[in-house]
């Protein structure tokens, strides 16, 4: 049995992205619950192992000029269609398309993603307004959380972004945030001057703008959160 094939039943299978950790734990489970001489040979595989498979069916999809590809989202992976056919599976689904989150939610988005853990207070600071009912909304639709207390006077809490934010803006990792690393070195105390600020807005825009590929029953415009109520 291919190692390259199993990978591939497994993305196809799930609807969460699936780290090469977790790959390596079914395959160990199928081998102690279902044991079988092809269960069994992969009984001890390790998540380099299945890591180098991800990269093979990768290339195998891209040199066969498949509609699919493996694509690297919240420290995982899915099998997504690709971009080019978004006119024809989009045709697939009657749903209203979802709406984007509303322009103040996304900002203040933008500047927890940016610069978490960040306090109530420091996002205000950026925003010059206040926050509390974005943020509350940003929470409730889980794509940030709670990150713990600041050591400042009263220990506000400190906001995060969550995997579901990599997974909703198709990010592998923070690190694919526009403009990044100049961002997160302006000190937190500081408001940046207007075209950091623009640029702050824009990145996550960006992103906003351009939502991962579809994967199974999810579109591209399904990858989008809801409105926030400001």
């Amino acid at each position: 049995m291919d190692l390259t094939r199993i990978v591939e039943s497994l993305l196809f299978a799930t609807d969460r992205p699936l780290t090469p950790k977790a790959i390596a734990h079914a395959l160990h489970g199928a081998a102690k619950f279902s044991p079988t001489p092809e269960t069994q040979a992969f009984e001890k595989i390790t998540a380099e192992e299945t890591e180098a498979a991800l990269d093979s069916l990768r290339t195998k999809l891209e040199t066969d000029g498949s509609c699919l590809m493996v694509q690297g989202i919240a420290g995982g992976y899915q099998l997504k269609t690709r971009p080019e056919y978004a006119a024809w599976t989009n045709r697939l689904f009657d749903q209203p398309k979802a709406a984007r989150l509303s322009q103040p939610a996304l900002e203040t988005l933008a500047v927890i993603a940016y610069r978490q853990p960040i306090g109530r207070a420091e996002i205000e600071s950026v925003r010059g307004v206040a926050v509390d009912g974005v943020v509350a909304t940003l929470l409730e639709r889980k794509v940030i959380r709670v990150a713990g207390r600041s050591e400042q006077p009263g220990r506000p809490l400190l906001y995060e972004t969550t995997p579901l934010f990599l997974e909703l803006f198709g990010l592998k990792s923070l690190d694919e945030l526009p403009n990044a690393d100049e961002l997160r070195r302006l000190k937190p105390s500081e408001p940046p001057h207007a075209p950091q600020h623009q640029q702050l807005e824009v990145g996550l825009v960006t992103a906003d703008a351009t939502p991962a590929p579809a994967s199974g029953p999810d579109r591209p415009e399904d990858s989008e959160p809801t409105p926030a109520k400001d």
